[in-house]
């Protein structure tokens, strides 16, 4: 069966990003062709390999890429015109990147900080700019009061750092907080215009796993992500969830 769109993942790492990428690709799911898109082409390999043996029959098709403003507008313009993806419509755009800083605060330098906030932020910023481009150029301009369909959705995976951070985590806690804002303001922009944005909150780990730690509630499972990722993607216009959190069944909160 051919793929029925397209999805857009950033952060395609060995557990959260092939869980989701699993889950949309797969034809008994999503059935969506994915562009899978990191730093290190070493790591897209290896789970574009996991994909193609866990989803068979999936179009998987790899893209390395920072977060830089131009090195993804360089990635959207090769995914347009990539021959897997010929005809197919954009439906879901991920930002799943891992971001981690620690240090204390009067060790860390303003070149850090600001490093810190120009790859995370920064590149949230860009991937909205060239998806959004896309959901328009992909299903038109019109907006959902002018009668048309949903556009498709934006999610954007942030933690409970977006919230509440700890000691030592400044330079954490104001990209994901600056992240979980830069979706709101879009949700509050895009709605109308038949684009659903979302945010959601993992608190806790989540493996690429369905062992004892999942069955105890103790870890997420990655499809498990995959399959509300999924969820939010196909809700309609009626009702669009914005902020989602996501917790294992045994994690304190």
């Amino acid at each position: 069966m051919p793929p029925s769109g397209l999805a857009i993942i950033i952060g395609a790492g060995p557990n959260t990003g092939t869980g989701i990428a699993r889950i949309l690709s797969h034809p008994s799911h999503g059935n969506l062709a994915v562009a899978l898109l990191a730093r290190t082409p070493a790591n897209l390999s290896s789970v574009r390999s996991n994909l193609l043996s866990t989803s068979p029959g999936s179009t998987i098709e790899t893209f390395a890429t920072s977060t830089s403003a131009s090195e993804l507008r360089d990635c959207f313009r090769a995914i347009k015109i990539h021959p897997s993806f010929s005809n197919l419509k954009l439906q879901v755009a991920i930002f799943s990147v891992k971001h981690s800083s620690k240090k204390p605060f009067l060790d860390e330098t303003y070149e850090e900080f600001s490093e810190s906030l120009e790859t995370y932020v920064g590149g949230a910023f860009a991937f909205s700019q060239e998806a959004l481009r896309r959901f328009f150029d992909d299903h038109g301009e019109q907006t959902l009061e002018e009668g048309a369909e949903k556009k498709g959705t934006l999610i954007f995976t942030g933690t409970l750092g977006a919230l509440r951070c700890s000691a030592e985590f400044a330079a954490y806690g104001a990209g994901r907080a600056s992240v979980r804002q830069l979706a709101q303001s879009l949700a509050r922009e895009m709605s109308a215009k038949g684009v659903h944005v979302v945010h959601t909150i993992a608190n806790g780990g989540i493996e690429d796993k369905d062992g004892e730690a999942q069955r105890r509630g103790k870890k997420m499972s990655a499809d498990a992500v995959g399959k509300t990722y999924l969820w939010l993607s196909q809700q309609g216009p009626e009702l669009w969830t914005h902020e989602l959190d996501m917790r294992p069944a045994a994690e304190k909160f």
